[in-house]
C-alpha cells in the first residue's frame, strides 16, 4: 500500500482528514488496516501575515519546505486538507518533492458524479474569492455561487476566530445554515464546504443543501490512491 502524506496547514481540518483516512482502512480491512500516514504541519501563524500580505510566494515555499519533510519521511504523495492553501500550491513554482491530489478537483468530480449543476461556496475570504474552485468547477462545465459580501465576511471571520481555534457554537452553525439556504434560493443545488473545518460545524443532517464535504472526499480520494484502486495523482504543483 502506498505512503499517505497529509500536508497539514490548519490543525482541525487536518486531524478530522487524518482520523477518515484511518477510519475507512479500518471499515475496509479490519484490524486498523491502512497504508502509512505521516502528517507534517509547519504553525499556521508563521503563514498567517503572509498571507494577509498576498504573499503567496512565501506560503508555497512554506507548504514546499512540508512537502519535502513528506518525503523525507517515505511519503509517496501528498495531500492538503486546506482548500486556501491549494491558491499558493497552483502557482508558477517549482515542482513539488511529491506529486500530490488536488482538492478542487477531487470535489468537483464528485458533484459531476451526484449529477449536480451549481454548488455553493463556502470557505475563507482567499477561497471565496480566489481561482481554484472556478477553475475546477467550470473545467466541468458546472455553475458557482459565492456568498454576498457581508456574508463572506461572516463566513470568514467564524472560520479563523473560531473554527480553526475548535470553537464550534449553535449561534455560528445558525449563520452558517442561514447563508446556504440563501444560496438554495438563488438555485444552488448543494454546497461546498471549501474549508476543511466546516464540516465539524455543518453536517448534512441539517444543511438545507447537500454537501460536498472537501475533508473526507480528499481523505477517500487518498484512501484509494493507497490501496491501489486509484491512479497515482501527477501534479506537482503549478497550474492546472
Amino acid at each position: 500500500m502506498k505512503h499517505a502524506g497529509i500536508l497539514a496547514h490548519s490543525p482541525d481540518g487536518s486531524a478530522l482528514c487524518y482520523l477518515e483516512l484511518i477510519h475507512l482502512g479500518h471499515a475496509r480491512f479490519g484490524g486498523y488496516g491502512h497504508g502509512d500516514v505521516t502528517m507534517d504541519y509547519i504553525p499556521f501563524g508563521s503563514s498567517r501575515g503572509a498571507w494577509d500580505r498576498g504573499d503567496l510566494a512565501s506560503v508555497r515555499a512554506t507548504l514546499a519546505k512540508s512537502i519535502g519533510r513528506l518525503k523525507a519521511a517515505g511519503a509517496d504523495f501528498f495531500l492538503c486538507p486546506d482548500n486556501t492553501a491549494h491558491i499558493a500550491l497552483e502557482r508558477e513554482g517549482a515542482p513539488l518533492a511529491l506529486p500530490g491530489l488536488n482538492i478542487a478537483d477531487v470535489l468537483a468530480d464528485e458533484a459531476v458524479a451526484k449529477g449536480y449543476r451549481r454548488i455553493g461556496i463556502l470557505g475563507t475570504r482567499f477561497t471565496m474569492a480566489g481561482p481554484i474552485y472556478p477553475r475546477a468547477l467550470g473545467a466541468r462545465g458546472l455553475g458557482w455561487l459565492v456568498p454576498e459580501t457581508g456574508e463572506r465576511e461572516t463566513i470568514d471571520r467564524i472560520i479563523f476566530d473560531e473554527l480553526c481555534a475548535g470553537v464550534f457554537t449553535d449561534a455560528s452553525r445558525k449563520a452558517y445554515l442561514d447563508i446556504i439556504a440563501r444560496l438554495k434560493t438563488e438555485g444552488c443545488d448543494a454546497v461546498a464546504l471549501a474549508c476543511t473545518e466546516i464540516p465539524l460545524l455543518v453536517t448534512p443532517d441539517v444543511s438545507p443543501l447537500p454537501t460536498l464535504d472537501s475533508t473526507r472526499l480528499l481523505a477517500k480520494a487518498a484512501f484509494d490512491v493507497t490501496t491501489g484502486e486509484r491512479q497515482m495523482p501527477v501534479w506537482r504543483g503549478g497550474p492546472i
